[in-house]
């Protein structure tokens, strides 16, 4: 089942929530996968996708949410990036038959090169190696992927290893590898710019290259991950960033289940072009902007600015943003006190006679309680309103 503009995708607590909805009829392409999903990371919206939450072996897509914890480790200096680690047996001994970076416990190695290994060569030998750096052991770092996940909101994602290798313990789906990949270049975007978009990488005197063939392909692709099982198929999780009006614009593609390391290229790229050649982004609203001054009773202000706490863009087909209409729901009377950014109503974006979009209005200043006498009075006065 094919579905357009269809489920919004909640990446972090503070980004904006947006509706279930239809927004055309626009064809969705056809891709070669057993499951797909194209997202706009600069709106949060999922443009198309077909069968989002079909459950999937993710195979070497697990090493995102491997990057994401240990990125954030980095972020919260517990690790170094540049310390040296003794590689332990465990990760030295990982399938000799699957990707490896080629570690050696006689050797010690820096935690940068260590995700060299494991995000451009997709070694899994260097993803044990870090979630021991992380937590001790790699079944303590798994407990540590799964409250992750849970944080996420990724409903239908399990990880039973740190590195995708077949395990019955081991899935997720298309919409929540969508939501990791954007919580991951929206959290760690520096890493993400160093790490993701490097072609090869050379250690241990073995040069091996970056397996997202999309690098070498599209200038505007730049990450981010594959994975290959024969369970799972060819998968990739590839973003690209192109101009959009005077600013840029992000779209994220999962393809998972297809035949070959050349189709997952190809019908990724089909995808993202579909959705930059037919769908713009549009700013609707700027964080802090006043959308009303609506009246407050019982507070030490008559008035109170209500708005929104971040930039909100919608997706939309091409030429039809001038169609785009604004319906505000409140919740009314407003009564003090009412602090700053508590939520006290809904915006919803119609187009078409339909529900596109919803964004919530949060108050953009605080107003305390007035005077025993003013709340009296404010009271008397709700009572013939």
């Amino acid at each position: 089942m094919k579905k357009i503009i269809s489920k919004a995708l909640l990446i972090a607590a503070s980004l904006l929530s947006l509706a279930t909805a239809t927004a055309q009829t626009l064809p969705a392409p056809t891709i070669a996968a057993k499951s797909w999903l194209l997202f706009d990371a600069t709106s949060n919206q999922v443009i198309a996708s077909q069968d989002p939450n079909l459950r999937i072996e993710p195979a070497s897509l697990t090493k995102i949410m491997t990057a994401y914890l240990v990125f954030s480790a980095l972020k919260d200096k517990k690790l170094d990036i540049n310390s040296k680690i003794t590689v332990s047996t465990r990760a030295w001994k990982v399938d000799a038959s699957s990707s490896k970076m080629f570690i050696d416990p006689a050797t010690p190695v820096s935690i940068g090169d260590l995700l060299f290994g494991l995000i451009v060569q997709s070694g899994n030998d260097a993803s044990v190696a870090l979630a021991e750096a992380v937590a001790g052991s790699e079944d303590a770092f798994v407990v540590q992927m799964n409250r992750e996940a849970e944080r996420m909101g990724l409903k239908s994602t399990r990880y039973g290893n740190s590195h995708g290798l077949p395990s019955a313990e081991n899935y997720s789906t298309a919409q929540d590898l969508s939501i990791l990949a954007a919580r991951l270049i929206a959290d760690h975007p520096e890493y993400y710019k160093t790490y993701y978009s490097t072609k090869s990488f050379t250690y241990n005197k073995i040069t091996q290259p970056n397996r997202n063939r999309l690098l070498w392909l599209d200038p505007t692709v730049d990450g981010m991950k594959t994975g290959h099982t024969e369970a799972a198929g060819y998968c990739l999780i590839s973003s690209a960033i192109r101009p959009n009006g005077t600013g840029q614009r992000r779209l994220i593609s999962v393809v998972t289940g297809t035949a070959s390391d050349q189709v997952r290229a190809q019908e990724s790229l089909k995808l993202l072009n579909w959705g930059f050649l037919n769908f713009d982004t549009v700013k609707l609203y700027a964080k802090g902007q006043a959308l009303a001054t609506p009246e407050i009773w019982k507070g030490t202000q008559a008035q109170i600015k209500i708005g929104f706490s971040n930039d909100t863009y919608v997706t939309l087909p091409k030429g039809s943003a001038a169609k785009l209409k604004p319906a505000l729901e409140r919740k009314d009377p407003l009564v003090a006190p009412i602090t700053a950014n508590s939520k006290l109503g809904t915006v919803k974006m119609m187009l078409d006679s339909k529900v596109i979009a919803e964004f919530p209005v949060v108050a953009l200043e605080t107003v305390e309680q007035a005077s025993i006498f003013g709340r009296a009075w404010d009271s008397l006065r709700l009572l013939f309103k």
